[in-house]
């Protein structure tokens, strides 16, 4: 079963498919021509190793030279994280992600009222340097150094939990001089942050909102967030290859970025929630046809709404001892309403046990054991799930967190 983009959207993808078979890495896919979404939906998926193989000769027209373009400042250059592979190159004409970025977050209109005025609103990033593609120091650099446009750039480190309260304490201080109108983050490295401000006392009038993005943010990430900022704590979804997707409105919706993807569901369950697909509309430099994102969505509905629900990674899906897929979204409902929870990873092992490991907030959960419970209903493991309460969850080589973990995964 497939879910397709409204059909209103697909004039949108017609009319670059005879421009994109100009590309090198495109004239055989996309001939003959495609003349129906139908016809489009049996077009195999493009892989991150056929945007990595003869990069940039497979986009680029061969009396286009990548080292003329980036001299002349008409494009620019990034690479993706490499969450679960190699790092991917990402070619855009210059501007292209800001533009792009920007239309996303104001499908949320509060954010679109908090962003207007004639100059760029300022924000302040807080992930992993090697998560951000825009700017990935690796050793101490200066503030100025760290601001690039409207973006003060704050933390050095890969992992948050070893920071030192001088240097969480440096981040709090560029953020009041800065003074931001959001911040944008990584959740699990928000979350850190935000609990040295607590204990500190200390607070940023100028915020208006807090921006999660990087990757999945958990009910327990947004409660600790929301009580320190005191401000919405709402979700931007995308990646580098693909740019800023889905936008969270303000009925806690996700809603599709429609101008810069075509969006596709394929191989969805009978729980409605299938994988991601999604084509180029806006970077004609290099665009993605038929691109599996590697998430789980679904769209509410019987026959698929037009906002989206999360479920997280593919690969981070777990078994239950029933054979069901659960993903990181169905394992983290079963943290809603629970405190004293700061980050936690469920490591599922090979034979279906799991461990449930967390980092306390504070004296730690008094609802562990009815979240161990809503847990073992829900993966229906062969035995009790173990729960180990410690200092620090070390992330993955490309600096991100996981919730869910399955076994060789």
């Amino acid at each position: 079963m497939s879910l397709l983009s409204e059909p209103a959207h697909w004039p949108q993808l017609a009319a670059r498919l005879s421009q994109w078979r100009e590309l090198p890495l495109y004239r055989a896919r996309l001939s003959p021509a495609i003349h129906s979404p139908a016809e489009f939906a049996r077009l195999p998926f493009i892989t991150k190793q056929e945007l990595r193989e003869n990069f940039p000769a497979n986009f680029l027209a061969p009396d286009k030279n990548l080292e003329a373009l980036l001299d002349a400042g008409v494009v620019e250059l990034e690479y993706t994280s490499g969450t679960s592979d190699e790092r991917t190159p990402v070619l855009f004409r210059r501007g292209w992600w800001d533009e792009q970025e920007g239309r996303a977050l104001r499908l949320n209109e509060f954010v679109a009222a908090a962003l207007a005025g004639p100059t760029a609103a300022r924000r302040a990033t807080l992930t992993s340097p090697v998560c951000n593609g825009r700017a990935c120091p690796t050793v101490w650099v200066s503030r100025e150094q760290r601001i690039i446009g409207a973006t003060l750039y704050l933390n050095l480190a890969r992992i948050p939990f070893t920071l030192a309260e001088t240097e969480l304490a440096r981040m709090a201080q560029e953020i009041t001089d800065w003074s931001p109108v959001f911040l944008d983050v990584d959740p699990v490295h928000a979350v850190w942050f935000a609990r040295y401000c607590e204990r500190r006392g200390r607070r940023f009038p100028s915020l208006q909102f807090v921006l999660t993005s990087y990757e999945f943010t958990s009910v327990a990430h947004r409660r600790i967030l929301a009580r320190v900022f005191g401000v919405p704590v709402l979700n931007l979804y995308g990646s580098t290859e693909a740019g800023h997707l889905l936008m969270e409105n303000t009925l806690g919706q996700m809603s599709p970025s429609e101008a810069t993807a075509y969006f596709e569901l394929v191989n969805v369950d009978a729980g409605g929630v299938g994988e991601l697909v999604v084509t180029s509309l806006s970077n004609e430099l290099m665009p993605l046809i038929r691109y599996r994102t590697g998430d789980l969505v679904a769209r509410p509905g019987e026959t698929g709404g037009t906002m989206y629900v999360i479920h997280g990674r593919a690969r981070d899906a777990l078994r239950a001892g029933d054979g069901r897929r659960v993903t990181t979204l169905e394992v983290d409902r079963c943290f809603e309403n629970v405190t004293g929870i700061a980050h936690y990873e469920l490591r599922q092992q090979a034979d279906g046990d799991c461990v449930l490991r967390f980092v306390p907030d504070g004296r730690g959960p008094e609802e562990l054991a009815a979240v161990i419970a809503r847990l073992e209903s829900l993966l229906q493991p062969p035995g009790k799930i173990v729960a180990e309460s410690l200092p620090m969850v070390v992330p993955t080589h490309s600096g991100k967190f996981r919730l869910t973990v399955p076994w060789a995964g």
